[in-house]
């Protein structure tokens, strides 16, 4: 229960900005489950008022990762190398003027920004430019822009084929607007779909799924306010409805994300939570066969917190869960209709009302392990909304099983054992959380290592056998 006083609060906020492992249920002011804070900057360093979506790039020459925060007034761009000290790089300002939707994705090292202001259609940014920047923070300017709709509520990006889906604007129904992006410096509108009507989020993606009818399409699932579509956008010119999946107790079909092996979907509506009363939902949808999806079965979570927007990374579905933080949600027995939350991290810790402040949305992708929050202010007025980089601080048994190779104990004070079920071990090294490498231990094909730990301070650490397993290690 949340009995944390405002004012304490704030103070902590605007100090928050080194690692705050997560103790006893708190990370410093905010509740939490296995998720360390690595920092937290507020909007207001970046010269705006709120933030909204964010996504992340990591630059294919070097692996340095990079954080991209919608804000009201822009995009901000962070070097996180170091996630207790990002770098904040600088700003590319709105194309028009400020507003509280903006959205970023990103395709072949560029990121393309809209919004719900007037007139903004799709900024086009060279991402590569984050490497060389002189004085920190910089205002960026667009390296191009599209102008074919105004203002859109999103952007979606299909990275295997290089096309954009413009949705939520003045077009084709609020449905998908189709630009070509493959020369990301000169992007081609290529015509829509408005069958379905208005599209507020969507994934797309190169169909490899368990319905052989559709193997190698490029399909589109659209989340469309009160059902969810299936089109097959293979044919620009001629989209086709593939079905439509529905739901009882609709208020607002606002997002969803295929399981990995694209069996299941798993959708999130926006206001059921306020209009009904649940507890947070999540819609699970068999999508086997794509000519008629079927409702598998909902998913209630522990609060009465608006959901946002969730991501699939493996079989953790990771849920900006508003006023209840993120949420991360072990779905590797979903087919028996298990989700069972393993963690989070409460960036509104004051309670999990249902509502718009909170936890817009969360990037869990980096290779790193470090997970991107932005947070929103909508009705608190004394919230302080901004960014975060949270990382795992609990072990599980997959974490200390490498493959071939276990270790224990973990956490450990002096020592961890390294044992090898079918590998010879030939050479251990450990690298500090930023990655910068503290020790390269090499050994003579053994198959058991007593690997010493006592010099290390507490903390967590990257342990890389033979220079092809990396797992986390806890020193105590």
């Amino acid at each position: 229960m949340k009995k944390i006083l405002l004012p304490i609060l704030i103070a902590c906020f605007s100090i928050l900005r080194a690692q705050t492992p997560c103790e006893n249920g708190m990370a410093g002011a905010y509740p939490c489950n296995g998720y360390d804070l690595q920092v937290f900057i507020p909007c207001t360093d970046f010269g705006a008022d709120n933030a909204n979506d964010s996504w992340g790039w990591t630059d294919p020459d070097d692996g340095t990762e990079y954080a991209l925060v919608g804000l009201d007034n822009g995009t901000a761009f962070l070097n996180i190398s170091d996630p207790i000290n990002p770098i904040y790089l600088g700003k590319l300002p709105t194309h028009t003027s400020s507003s509280l939707w903006r959205d970023v994705k990103v395709y072949n090292n560029y990121a393309f920004v809209v919004s719900e202001a007037n007139g903004h259609g799709m900024q086009i940014f060279d991402l590569t430019r984050l490497r060389d920047v002189a004085n920190p923070p910089e205002t960026f300017t667009e390296d191009a822009h599209y102008s074919g709709f105004g203002s859109a509520h999103n952007i979606v990006i299909n990275e295997e084929t290089g096309y954009a889906y413009g949705v939520g604007t003045g077009s084709y129904n609020g449905g998908p607007h189709f630009i070509n992006i493959q020369d990301p410096l000169n992007p081609l509108g290529e015509g829509g779909y408005g069958g379905s009507g208005y599209t507020h989020d969507a994934q797309v993606v190169i169909y490899n799924g368990p319905d052989s009818d559709y193997i190698g399409k490029e399909l589109y699932i659209g989340s469309n306010e009160s059902q969810v579509a299936i089109v097959d956008v293979t044919d620009k010119s001629n989209p086709q409805l593939i079905s439509s999946a529905t739901y009882s107790n609709t208020a607002y079909t606002h997002q969803g994300w295929f399981t990995e092996d694209l069996n299941y979907f798993i959708v999130g509506d926006e206001i059921d939570e306020l209009n009904f009363g649940f507890n947070t939902r999540n819609i699970v949808f068999d999508f086997t066969d794509l000519d008629a999806p079927e409702l598998s079965f909902e998913h209630s979570g522990p609060t009465s917190a608006t959901d946002h927007n969730g991501y699939v990374n493996g079989n953790k579905f990771y849920l900006a869960n508003y006023k209840a933080g993120i949420r991360v949600i072990d779905i590797s027995d979903i087919s028996n209709e298990n989700m069972t939350e393993i963690g989070f991290f409460d960036v509104f810790p004051s309670n999990d009302s249902a509502g718009y402040d909170g936890a817009w949305n969360v990037y869990p992708y980096f290779a790193s392990g470090n997970i991107m929050i932005s947070s929103l202010k909508y009705s608190s007025q004394n919230y302080v909304p901004g960014f975060y980089l949270v990382k795992s601080s609990t072990l599980s048994i997959d974490d200390n099983s490498l493959y071939s190779f276990n270790i224990f104990p973990n956490p450990s004070k002096k020592y961890v054992e390294i044992s090898s079920l079918e590998t010879p071990i030939s050479m251990v090294q450990v690298f500090d959380i930023t990655g910068k490498l503290i020790r390269t231990n090499n050994y003579s094909a053994q198959v058991n290592v007593n690997f010493n730990i006592s010099n290390l301070k507490t903390g967590i650490y990257l342990l890389k056998i033979n220079n092809q397993v990396t797992k986390k290690i806890i020193k105590i």
